[in-house]
């Protein structure tokens, strides 16, 4: 049992060490404009704006459901406005950014570590190194900044789509008149609540990216090797954002 442990020790030193090499290496690419920045491009699209539809689609039931919960709730206790304070801050700071991340963590995570793995087993990254193209200024790069930048976009997008369908609900099916929804928004509302959302929106996005190229690029074996790393991407993803949701919840709230 201890020479088990032993060895899981040491390979979860070796890892941190790849990884940290990975890093390294990945801000030595930084100064190489000239080979990301038109891949970047292509990326922003790719993980941004054909990500739009899943990420409304999963903000504008959080907005209703949180309508309805919220009145269901506080029915007899608090003023029924108070639903617009509870859809407001709630997607703003929390079920907007978290809930985004995790779908994009099974959408973008398994596509990127799916598409370098397949080229890394195919041996179509070490063709890149052949032709001097350095993979991670070619391939990690743009994905990783296309995803830093364009998840608090989404999340943004989304934050708004979940507050309209929480209104609408309100105004549908509680009775709830737009002026009192307002009233409610504007409660306890702070402009920490946006900045903060999209701050670790931006953090999620990076992380994401970061672990989908690493595992992608890390991978052996086939096709057997391309299915457990993009396994593992959506996993370990889903699982890094919630760490980074409490470590930013302790830091900044």
């Amino acid at each position: 049992m201890i020479e088990r442990i032993g060895r899981k020790a040491a390979a979860a030193v070796r890892a941190a060490g790849r990884f940290g090499h990975f890093v390294a290496d990945l801000a030595r690419a930084v100064p190489d404009v000239a080979t990301w920045g038109r891949p970047a491009v292509v990326q922003m699209r790719r993980i941004g704006v054909d990500s739009l539809p899943v990420a409304l689609f999963i903000s504008a039931f959080t907005g209703i459901v949180l309508a309805l919960q919220a009145s269901y709730t506080f029915t007899g206790t608090v003023p029924l406005y108070v639903v617009g304070t509870v859809v407001g801050k709630t997607m703003m700071l929390e079920l907007g950014p978290v809930l985004t991340a995790l779908a994009l963590a099974g959408r973008v995570g398994a596509s990127l570590a799916a598409e370098l793995g397949t080229m890394k087993v195919t041996e179509q990254v070490d063709a890149l190194e052949t032709l001097a193209y350095d993979p991670h200024a070619y391939l990690v790069l743009p994905r990783v900044l296309a995803g830093t930048v364009m998840v608090p976009l989404v999340v943004a997008l989304g934050i708004v789509t979940g507050i309209l369908t929480g209104w609408l609900t309100s105004l549908v099916l509680l009775d709830l008149s737009t002026a009192e929804f307002v009233k409610g928004l504007k409660l306890l509302y702070r402009f920490k609540d946006t900045w903060f959302g999209l701050a670790k929106s931006a953090s999620f996005g990076f992380i994401i990216t970061l672990v989908g190229c690493r595992l992608g690029l890390g991978t052996r074996g086939g096709a057997e090797g391309v299915g457990r790393s993009t396994t593992r991407a959506v996993v370990y993803s889903a699982m890094l954002i919630l760490v980074l949701d409490a470590f930013w919840a302790v830091v900044l709230l």
